[in-house]
């Protein structure tokens, strides 16, 4: 009954807070493999399954449950402490990683204990077929060769024997017994032995399996906590990246070289790019893992991440040229502020920036946390369509993505005087952090104004 309402109360509490969840195409909670796998993995989450994770780790048990009170009662302390949270999200990945293998290692042998208890029980069947069919024999033939019924009784007596010492101490006390026969009954009496230290064993195991069941799913609890301590990390730290972004750098190295480049091309004529007739998406097959804005968890979000395999083609979203590009960092993690050093964003990883005309206007498109040695180089003239990167997890990234933003820069003929003048502000006259929401061109704000990707390329 304490669970029926434990499950009823987390419903409600669920509904009320985020209106009735839909999980698409998930199999129901007493799928617990399923939800195990899902929950205690690597794989980046969609926001419904994030919400699913935490019905289904609430309804696993009590303690589990209180575990993730606890986390969410230290929300305001991690929040606090930042940057010391965040850098425990390795420490919490080995511990993951650790449980994992401990778990696979405890079904391994489950597994086998399984199958043991099996061979046991089918061999205790055997042998109980067997005796059953002895004794029938034996008693049949015993009583068949005497000449009056009085062995009946003595019979029933010994087919009641406990053990092997019992049988032996009855049997030996029937005179009618002949040589063949005592041999027949002491080895009947052996396999009754036998069937009872079978049976011994298979309970041995069956006790050993339910132990390492519950092991197993105090190991997954265990698991669970974790994951979802690393995700409230996550997200408190999501809420700030905004604001840690805008510490970092905001200008691209060698501004002066850049802008020598440009002038070099402008005077050969090569800035002299045809317009495109519409965008180009980022990356074909990939799926919007963190729209604008706004993080699934809250905090600022100023571009959208779209996820996709390792090593995914990232492609130019019109005809243009590249202002800048930062190469150099290798696989990140949360809290990675790889790429300022190299002259880009904070924690954008290996970057380009791409101006484009599309459509008769001037944008900029920035793609972070492309894969070390892809980014395509500074000065390079790009048609829509074409490979600028390839998909990684540089800097502050958790999983393969490119983080990707628009910037709507006016005119498209002001090209050229652009990209020749540009200053290097890498984000192109719209702000950072908090600032950056001021900048908004969905909002109301002309050129220059941040776009919201998912207008220009779909979701």
């Amino acid at each position: 009954m304490k669970k029926l309402w434990l499950c009823f109360l987390t419903f409600v509490l669920a509904f009320s807070l985020t209106g009735p969840i839909v999980y698409a195409q998930e199999p129901g909670f007493e799928d617990t493999d399923y939800w195990n796998k899902l929950c205690g993995g690597k794989n980046e989450l969609t926001p419904e399954q994030r919400k699913g994770c935490q019905v289904f780790m609430s309804q696993q048990s009590q303690d589990l449950n209180n575990k993730i009170q606890e986390i969410n009662d230290k929300r305001t302390e991690i929040a606090k402490n930042i940057k010391i949270y965040v850098a425990k999200i390795k420490e919490y990945q080995k511990q993951a990683d650790d449980l994992n293998g401990k778990i696979a290692s405890l079904n391994e042998q489950i597994s086998v204990k399984q199958k043991e208890v099996e061979r046991l029980e089918i061999k205790i069947s055997e042998t109980q077929d067997s005796i059953h069919e002895a004794q029938e024999k034996l008693k049949k033939r015993m009583t068949s060769s005497q000449a009056t019924m009085r062995l009946n009784p003595i019979l029933d007596v010994l087919f009641g024997a406990k053990n092997f010492s019992d049988f032996i101490r009855i049997a030996n006390g029937l005179r009618d017994i002949t040589e063949y026969d005592e041999r027949f009954i002491e080895k009947l009496a052996a396999e009754i032995e036998q069937l009872g230290k079978d049976k011994a064993q298979v309970q041995k195991e069956k006790d050993e399996l339910s132990a390492a069941k519950k092991e197993v799913v105090d190991k997954q609890n265990e698991l669970l906590a974790l994951k979802y301590q690393a995700q409230v990390v996550e997200d408190e730290y999501r809420k700030q990246s905004a604001e840690l972004e805008a510490q970092g750098n905001r200008y691209a190295a060698r501004v002066g070289e850049i802008q020598k480049r440009m002038k070099e091309l402008a005077a050969s004529g090569a800035l002299d790019v045809a317009a495109t007739p519409g965008w180009t998406r980022p990356i074909v097959g990939s799926r919007v893992s963190a729209g604008t804005w706004a993080y699934p968890g809250g905090g600022r979000h100023l571009g959208c991440d779209y996820a996709a395999p390792l090593g995914s083609p990232v492609r130019a979203a019109g005809n243009g040229v590249i202002l800048a590009s930062v190469d150099g960092c290798g696989p990140g993690y949360l809290g990675n502020r790889c790429g300022e050093q190299f002259g880009g964003s904070y924690g954008g990883g290996n970057q380009v920036y791409l101006l484009t005309k599309i459509n008769g206007n001037l944008y900029a498109v920035k793609y972070l946390h492309l894969l070390a040695g892809s980014p395509i180089a500074k000065g390079t003239i790009v048609t829509s369509g074409q490979t600028v990167g390839l998909v990684g997890m540089s800097g502050n990234a958790s999983g393969p993505h490119s983080h990707v933003e628009v910037y709507y820069l006016g005119d498209a003929s002001n090209f050229t005087n652009y990209a020749t003048t540009w200053n290097g502000d890498l984000a192109f006259g719209c702000g950072w952090g908090a600032a950056a929401m001021n900048r908004l061109c969905d909002r109301g704000s002309g050129a220059p104004c941040r776009m919201r990707p998912e207008s220009v390329f779909g979701s």
